[in-house]
């Protein structure tokens, strides 16, 4: 089994940065991709980037260019670098792990972009 503990939300203002965390344990050896997504009331949970074990990167088009995700497999954690970010970035930010064919997902950390 794998848990994911996510850290680093907050209040930041708009074009400011921040930086996610998520600590993975368990039965690490399982876990052949890592990604965030996020979700604001009222909206389906949608993708922001994803990350293979092997370090190909995915990112959803609106984040492109502002999100950047890297993995220290030393520290089995997973980071998103959040940088330029708009009030449309305001959610709740869940890290996401595919390990043994099952999704896992941490408890989710919220952002919130306002001056």
């Amino acid at each position: 089994q794998v848990h994911l503990v996510e850290s680093g939300g907050g209040l930041v203002q708009p074009g400011g940065s921040l930086r996610l965390s998520c600590v993975a344990s368990g039965s690490i050896f399982s876990i052949d991709r890592m990604g965030w997504f996020r979700q604001v009331p009222g909206k389906q949970r949608e993708l922001v980037c994803t990350i293979t074990s092997g370090g190909t990167t995915n990112y959803a088009d609106p984040m492109k260019g502002r999100f950047t995700i890297s993995r220290d497999n030393a520290k089995n954690t997973v980071y998103l670098q959040m940088n330029s970010l708009k009030p449309e970035d305001t959610a709740v930010y869940y890290c996401w792990g595919w390990a043994a064919k099952t999704n896992v997902w941490g408890q989710g950390t919220q952002v919130t972009v306002s001056s």
